[in-house]
């Protein structure tokens, strides 16, 4: 069974983010489940797998940091991990949300079942 830790692949998901688009594209390409649900700020509600591989591919964070990061397993199946980001794109106004993730184990590694961001 693989070992890493869901909050550790929540992390691997900011540096993809931070790096290029293809980079994140194909990071969360390899990580969604097959039926994703994504949650994110001005009432964005997106279903399609493609829809939001494509819409993580866009401009990179410049920066981010976590704080306050915790895992919940409600089985062992199953892992919600939650935590405060603080992110910049270039010279944009600071990003600040809640984040909470849900994993399920799918055969040998986790895969990311619904994402949502709060902003504070």
């Amino acid at each position: 069974m693989e070992s890493t830790d869901p909050s550790s692949l929540e992390q691997q998901g900011w540096q993809a983010l931070s790096s290029t688009g293809e980079q994140a594209a194909a990071f969360y390409d390899d990580m969604l489940d097959q039926e994703p649900l994504m949650l994110l700020p001005g009432g964005l509600l997106l279903v399609d797998r493609a829809a939001i591989v494509a819409s993580l591919s866009g401009i990179p964070w410049s920066s981010y940091e976590l704080s306050d990061l915790r895992v919940l397993y409600p089985t062992p199946d199953t892992a919600v991990v939650f935590y405060r980001v603080q992110a910049r794109r270039g010279e944009s106004a600071p990003y600040e949300a809640l984040v909470s993730s849900t994993y399920a184990r799918r055969e040998q590694s986790w895969k990311l079942v619904v994402h949502q961001q709060t902003p504070c």
